[in-house]
């Protein structure tokens, strides 16, 4: 028995959205010059793997698939507003955000030597805190967090 598509066309909604931002963060650092912090790229991590839990439930159409990968998507979800506020609110006032947790499960990850272009951190909390159109940087992922983890949690009524 196979999901809706409506269901899978979500989950696909999802992970192409997640790996959007993504995209879009790389033009930002790599177009225009904003360098990203440690919390800045702990939070692409957060929406490639936001990515990788929505494809389970896009390649099995079973119900238990589908909701692990809602419960995985919700939690990584609740995860990046966590480190939006906390990068917001804590890093961007801090001179420095050297061997903060995003620095160091960054450096576990080994994710900023493997793809440094897309993972390795440039640039002080403070350095990188932004505004485009009057909104801090990460209050953009932090929409698109909220956003993406209530997709997630949508049912169908019907």
């Amino acid at each position: 028995m196979r999901p809706a598509p409506a269901g899978r066309a979500r989950y696909v909604g999802i992970a192409l959205i997640a790996l959007l931002a993504v995209g879009v963060a790389l033009v930002t650092q790599h177009v225009y010059g904003m360098q990203p912090c440690p919390w800045c790229v702990l939070q692409r991590l957060i929406f490639v793997v936001m990515a990788l839990a929505a494809l389970p439930a896009i390649v099995v159409p079973r119900r238990g698939v589908r909701t692990a990968s809602t419960l995985a998507i919700a939690a990584l979800a609740a995860a990046g507003v966590a480190t939006s506020l906390w990068q917001h609110f804590v890093a961007a006032r801090s001179p420095s955000c050297a061997m903060t947790l995003a620095d160091q499960i960054m450096q576990w990850t080994g994710l900023g030597d493997a793809l440094p272009q897309v993972f390795a951190a440039y640039a002080s909390c403070a350095d990188a805190a932004v505004k485009i159109l009057g909104l801090p940087y990460e209050f953009y992922s932090l929409a698109l967090f909220v956003v993406l983890g209530g997709a997630a949690l949508l049912r169908r009524r019907g």
